[in-house]
C-alpha cells in the first residue's frame, strides 16, 4: 500500500529574520532605538568567554552608547543561562541586560522560575518587549565602556 503524504508548506519565517535579524523581537527593538534616535551598534562584537574546555564567543544583540548591552531573548534556553553565568563571572564589569518577549514564561516546561526570576537572581537587569527608555537615556558609565574597550581592542 503506497502511502500518502501530506505536503508541508514552507515556514513562514518572522519579519526580524527576513530583514537579517535573527528574531523579530530583535527587529522591534532595533525600531525602538531609531525612533529614539539612538545610535547603536547591532552584534558589532564578539565578547569572548570560557566554556569549560572550550573558547567561546558571545555576541550581543544591541550595544548602546552609554556602555550597555542589550540581550533580547524570546527562548532563553539553559545553555543560554550558563552562557550568561559564564560572561558575568569572566566579564563582571560589562552591563548586560535582557529584553524578553514573555518575561514571565518559565525557564523551562513546568518550572516556577520565570525568566525575569532568573535575572533577578543572578543580578542581570530585564524588560519585557522593549527597551525601556530609561536605559536608553542612562548617562554613560566608565566603568562599563572600559570593559567593552578592553574586549573589543
Amino acid at each position: 500500500m503506497r502511502q500518502r503524504y501530506r505536503r508541508q508548506s514552507p515556514k513562514k519565517l518572522p519579519r526580524g529574520v527576513i530583514q537579517g535579524y535573527r528574531s523579530g523581537l530583535e527587529k522591534i527593538n532595533q525600531d525602538r532605538l531609531e525612533a529614539l534616535g539612538i545610535e547603536y551598534l547591532y552584534e558589532h562584537y564578539k565578547i569572548p568567554f570560557l566554556e569549560p574546555a572550550k573558547q567561546r564567543h558571545y555576541t550581543p544583540d544591541f550595544f548602546l552608547p552609554n556602555g550597555i548591552i542589550i540581550e533580547t531573548k524570546g527562548r532563553f534556553l539553559s545553555k543560554d543561562r550558563i552562557k550568561h553565568l559564564l560572561v558575568k563571572e569572566q566579564h563582571p564589569n560589562l552591563e548586560i541586560r535582557f529584553v524578553f518577549s514573555r518575561a514571565a514564561s518559565p525557564i523551562y516546561k513546568r518550572s516556577k522560575t520565570t525568566n525575569a526570576a532568573w535575572c533577578q537572581k543572578y543580578g542581570f537587569r530585564w524588560a519585557e518587549k522593549l527597551i525601556p527608555t530609561m536605559w536608553v537615556l542612562e548617562r554613560p558609565n566608565e566603568v562599563w565602556l572600559n570593559a567593552l574597550q578592553s574586549i573589543v581592542s
